[in-house]
């Protein structure tokens, strides 16, 4: 398990891969299209002692600047296929979660409308505990399937430990499948909801930018006073501020764009002087919600 498989490639820029697009390259990328693929990948990276990174649709993603000393991921083919079963729907891990939505309307089957307006994979949501818009993944999400360097297991909903945009899923676990179990409706009624949603997200979120998903988590807690993450940054300002390329979206506060060659460094350095902004007025502490990958280098300031 010494040599490099065949189908991963050395030195690959992931910046591409974000949509933000920033960030370095990885060590080592492969875009494995079966199960067995995906498996000998595993295996052959926990040989090496490398660290893991899967990309799903790169909307909630941070690339270091340096790169990613590890193997970087991108489930494709049947990893990334959407299947009908019946009343249920069987998504490949990097299966577009919007794609998912609107192929499960086509066919008649509702529940996971809300995925419409989550610009990842099913294994990203799953991973996330993405719910949006009232929808909830672990009500409709039936099992998944999760493979590591030792093989593959099956785990209910109820194992992957789900909390508030996370679950104990470990870095080096891969979802490869996921089932969702719906429920019958009459297409044209789904694909009307589908729509609506798309139209409160077109409304209140930048699109067809560079720009990443919620930067930060809704805070809780008496400070927050029920305020989401974005209305507590538009409140101290955020939107004025300005890192080399990197911005705060005029629409959403909680949305940072690279309004031109922004490097991850300068998107870092933002979201510490905005997060020290809402530290100071309200003392609410944001957590971020956008993902890294590689050794990020937070600012001195990202201390409060």
């Amino acid at each position: 398990m010494s040599a490099v498989p065949g189908n991963a490639q050395r030195d690959y820029p992931l910046a591409r891969l974000t949509t933000v697009r920033t960030g370095g390259s990885a060590d080592y990328f492969a875009r494995p299209d079966t199960e067995a693929e995906l498996l000998e990948l595993l295996a052959w990276a926990g040989g090496k002692g490398l660290d893991l990174g899967v990309i799903g649709s790169g909307s909630n993603l941070l690339v270091a600047d340096e790169g990613f000393r590890g193997l970087a991921l991108k489930l494709d083919g049947e990893l990334a296929a959407i299947e009908r079963q019946g009343e249920g729907l069987l998504c490949g891990g990097g299966a577009r979660l919007p794609s998912a939505s609107a192929k499960a309307a086509g066919w008649g089957l509702a529940g996971l409308e809300f995925g419409v307006n989550i610009p990842g994979t099913a294994g990203g949501a799953v991973r996330m505990n993405a719910n949006a818009y009232g929808g909830r993944l672990a009500e409709v999400l039936e099992w998944v399937e999760v493979c590591t360097a030792a093989g593959r297991d099956r785990r209910a909903p109820d194992a992957l430990g789900f909390f508030y945009r996370g679950s104990n899923l470990g870095p080096e676990e891969v979802v490869s499948r996921a089932c969702f179990r719906l429920r019958p409706d009459e297409p044209a009624a789904i694909k009307a909801r589908l729509e609506e949603m798309r139209g409160k997200r077109r409304e209140a979120q930048p699109s067809g930018i560079k720009t990443f998903g919620s930067t930060f988590k809704n805070p809780a807690g008496p400070g927050a006073q029920g305020r989401s993450a974005g209305q507590l940054l538009e409140a101290v300002g955020a939107q004025e501020l300005r890192e080399g390329g990197a911005r705060f979206s005029p629409k959403h506060a909680n949305f940072v764009e690279n309004s031109g060659g922004a490097t991850t460094a300068e998107i870092l350095a933002l979201m510490a002087a905005a997060r020290r902004r809402v530290h100071e007025r309200f003392g609410v502490v944001l957590e971020p919600e956008v993902q890294v990958l590689g050794e990020v280098r937070w600012p001195e300031s990202w201390a409060l």
